[in-house]
């Protein structure tokens, strides 16, 4: 994956970071889309920084996938 030529490693790990911070105070007021803006963002920034994080999430989407199925 390109990288942007203007970012440094220091300053992407930097937005990493910021990103799931703000996620989660995002979703703890119930802001449910800026929950999802700020969780696509660290997404996008682990995978552009090949950073190789495990996603900090996933233990949401799994609560919703049982909560689904009943």
């Amino acid at each position: 994956m390109k990288q942007c030529a203007f970012a440094t490693k220091e300053s992407m790990e930097r937005a990493l970071n910021e990103a799931e911070e703000k996620a989660h105070k995002n979703l703890a007021r119930y802001k449910f889309m800026n929950f999802g803006y700020w969780a696509a963002i660290w997404v996008h920034v682990n995978q552009v920084g090949n950073f190789h994080r495990p996603n900090p999430f996933s233990a949401y989407v799994e609560l919703a996938k049982n909560k689904e199925r009943g």
